[in-house]
């Protein structure tokens, strides 16, 4: 499975009672109207414990969170960086 789909699967399971259809990586999440402020950060501990990287507080921005796609540069950028959990 890859990040994006990962991503998408999460967000179907909390937000739209698992139903991805229509959810795809290039959607902007914001369109949903489903994520608020506090769904945001729960968003950002599920990236921390499903991807083992450590999202600073400065990342946590609506350009990294505008699509999945968006998400997943982040994680991956974080992955890169190595700003993983030890």
């Amino acid at each position: 499975m890859t990040t994006e789909e990962s991503i998408i699967n999460y967000i179907a399971d909390v937000w739209l009672d698992g139903d991805t259809e229509g959810l795809d990586a290039q959607l902007p999440i914001a369109d949903l109207n489903i994520i608020d402020s506090a769904g945001i950060f729960d968003l950002v501990h599920y990236l921390q414990s499903d991807f083992r990287v450590t999202v600073p507080l400065q990342e946590i921005s609506p350009a990294n969170f505008r699509t999945v796609d968006s998400i997943a540069a982040l994680v991956e950028r974080l992955r890169a960086k190595g700003e993983s959990v030890r």
